[in-house]
């Protein structure tokens, strides 16, 4: 029986799933680690709503575990001696550098949580991948766990996150599927995946928890998000289609998604997707099929990055040109720079690659987003490395006010889809803008009537 519970990394996953594990399980002490001493102090705020990731409800869960069995701690090694079980749920990033740049998985990370498990553990452990990772990773978990430990035995289990940013809480609270991957041949396997299922079937029925070996739990959490993204890049070409033939893209994501072989999510057409886990987790994948020889499957993976790359130099190609092929020295407001609404992330998202490209060709891009901090803007930007950070800050400015952002405009561009947009004052805006004012909606969100009967030159994806 799992008694205590600790969980290596307090980000995006890390933090929410352990939270409502501690909600759900007050029995189990649930305590979440990290080096970085800012984010542990944001979790342990006293006011709630400051801790570092947003999410809808995460505030309250929080709230009633803290204190009670959930606990944010910056000593590491304390509490992996202490706990029965141990999630890795630190970055995975993809390579940077050497052999598979820009497309494999970086292990850095997960290798450092191993050998620090090795060295400090002094009684069994269960160890649970939680971060996103190759097929075969837990091999090299076990190998590391095994020869460098103080005869300490380790069982690994595979069990990825199938969190939607913005509605994680819910996912967790609510989830389609849990899936576990572990090695039923042995006892000791059996044993350890029981306990992880046990943990879940506090609240998530039995019926929902599935079990699997850890090569195919691995590969599936790949897997899913390539097919997500997939079907977002597959909508978003036709988008380009419709808007050549007059068609409606909205129309022909209704007409498809009724069909029940298809279904009607991930249809949505948009400036592009974004996010910690598409991008990443498909490269992950072209990398291990090129790995294995598999070229005809990378290839067929990879055009999916290509066209999501295509659609965000599309949307910032057809601004330059619908404001007479010049937006030097134009002011271009952003409404949103999270790469989806509900969620603070801004990782991968298509406002950082709009707004590079607009600031290459010299416009000035103001920028609002309700949840995205000032700092973080310039960070996104300055990661590029397109330019230098003296030239970013001259020529892009974050609002607090959103009537602000776009006072003096040339256009508008709608990059990600927050409700408040659509109750904004249209008329102040426009009347605030130089003339012709032009909106560029990426999201598909306004009201492309209420937004022309007001004067603005209203343009969207895939009409």
């Amino acid at each position: 029986m799992v008694n205590k519970i600790c969980c290596i990394g307090a980000g995006y996953v890390g933090g929410p799933t352990m939270a409502v594990i501690a909600q759900k399980c007050p029995d189990i002490k649930v305590t979440v680690v990290d080096i970085n001493e800012q984010r542990i102090a944001a979790w342990n705020d006293e006011d709630v709503t400051k801790i570092p990731v947003y999410e809808p409800g995460l505030d309250a869960v929080v709230a009633e575990a803290r204190g009670r069995n959930l606990f944010f701690s910056t000593e590491v090694d304390k509490a992996i001696d202490e706990a029965d079980m141990i999630f890795i749920s630190v970055n995975t990033p993809t390579k940077t550098y050497g052999v598979g740049k820009g497309m494999a998985a970086d292990l850095k990370y997960i290798e450092l949580c191993a050998r620090q498990i090795a060295r400090v553990a002094t009684s069994d452990k269960i160890v649970v991948e939680k971060s996103t990772l190759p097929v075969r990773t837990a091999s090299a978990l076990k190998d590391i766990l095994d020869n460098t430990g103080n005869g300490v035995k380790f069982d690994i289990l595979s069990n990825p996150e199938f969190l939607a940013e913005g509605t994680a809480v819910e996912d967790l609270h609510s989830p389609d599927r849990v899936l576990i991957g572990g090695d039923e041949s042995t006892e000791e396997g059996a044993a350890a995946l029981k306990a992880l299922v046990d943990v879940y079937a506090h609240w998530v029925p039995r019926e929902c928890i599935l079990t699997t070996n850890v090569w195919s739990s691995e590969l599936s959490k790949l897997t899913a998000n390539a097919v997500l993204a997939q079907r977002v890049s597959s909508i978003n070409s036709l988008s380009e289609l419709c808007e050549v033939t007059e068609a409606d893209v909205n129309e022909v994501a209704r007409a498809i998604g009724m069909d029940s072989r298809i279904g009607s999510k991930f249809l949505k057409a948009s400036v592009g997707f974004g996010g910690s886990c598409f991008q990443k987790d498909i490269l992950n994948l072209v990398y291990i099929a090129k790995s294995y020889g598999l070229n005809e499957v990378a290839d067929y993976w990879e055009q999916v990055i290509i066209m999501n790359d295509h659609q965000k130099g599309r949307f910032a190609r057809n601004i330059i040109s619908t404001l007479y092929n010049t937006v030097s020295g134009k002011k271009i407001a952003f409404l949103g720079w999270a790469f989806k609404k509900d969620t603070n992330d801004t990782r991968e998202s298509a406002a950082i690659y709009v707004a590079d490209i607009l600031l290459s060709e010299q416009a000035k891009v103001s920028v609002y987003d309700p949840k995205v901090e000032e700092y973080q803007v310039y960070s996104d930007v300055d990661y590029l490395g397109t330019r230098s950070s003296e030239e970013n800050t001259e020529n892009l400015t974050v609002f607090n006010d959103p009537y602000e952002a776009c006072k003096g405009a040339h256009a508008i561009a709608v990059l990600t889809e927050w409700d408040e947009f659509k109750s904004y004052d249209w008329q102040k805006i426009y009347d605030g803008m130089l003339k012709p004012a032009f909106v560029f909606d990426g999201r598909r969100l306004l009201d492309e009537k209420q937004l022309k009967s007001i004067g603005f030159q209203y343009q969207t994806i895939g009409r």
